[in-house]
């Protein structure tokens, strides 16, 4: 197995697209269709072009990526086939490379990813309600170590 995380590039964007729409489908049942037609114009019109992004290539397909804005993680999505091989770590483990101590918000009824930020070591911050859908979220904090 070949696996690369590399720069985001514009023929990525059908790949991101259907990842994001793989482990949405897993983590996200609660949100409405409007909502998630509205992120898929939002992922290349809006956030994309907005984030440094990186993609990660498994034996010549992209199957994931993780959006930075500073030391936010916008976002991050693994094909759900692709999930507990170490895909979405490859792309956290970039993300602290890069930035050290990092931070995400995550919604409390994703039981996928908050798992998944439990096992890296995130810890939770404080609880919100996310205003476009009512959904609690909660934003959580990763400390880097030195060895990180």
């Amino acid at each position: 197995m070949q696996r690369t995380v590399r720069e985001y590039e514009s023929a990525d964007l059908p790949s991101v697209l259907s990842s994001w729409e793989s482990a949405s489908k897993v983590a996200h049942p609660f949100l409405t269709e409007a909502f998630l037609d509205q992120e898929r114009y939002n992922i290349p019109n809006v956030y994309l072009p907005n984030a440094e992004t990186w993609v990660l290539e498994q034996d010549g397909d992209v199957v994931g990526f993780i959006a930075l804005i500073g030391n936010e993680v916008g976002a991050i999505f693994v094909d759900a086939a692709f999930h507990g091989t170490g895909a979405g770590r490859a792309l956290m483990d970039k993300a602290v490379e890069l930035r050290g101590d990092v931070e995400l918000e995550v919604f409390k009824a994703n039981p996928v990813g908050r798992a998944f930020y439990d096992r890296y070591g995130f810890v939770l911050l404080t609880e919100s309600i996310h205003e476009e859908t009512g959904n609690a979220i909660l934003r959580l904090r990763y400390k880097a170590t030195k060895s990180d």
